[in-house]
């Protein structure tokens, strides 16, 4: 599968991600004028359970279930 990844400035320089499918919109509820294109058309495994280099845990059942995935602040 291939997400485009956006980021967006929180505390402390901390940068948080959200992925969607390539070419598709971040839904409604996730939309923040705050994210800012970061990668487009990254290629994930089908199989990834994680993309640990922008804190996304569980990315594609993430996707299934809201149509994007976002990092997990609490872990950073």
């Amino acid at each position: 599968m291939r997400l485009d990844i956006y980021q967006r400035a929180e505390h402390d320089g901390i940068l948080s991600y959200l992925a969607v499918p390539e070419g598709k919109p971040i839904p409604q509820e996730a939309i923040n004028t705050d994210w800012q294109p970061a990668i487009k058309a990254l290629e994930v495994d089908d199989g990834a359970t994680a993309l640990p280099q922008y804190h996304i845990e569980r990315p594609l059942q993430q996707i299934g279930d809201k149509g994007y995935a976002i990092t997990g602040l609490k872990d950073m």
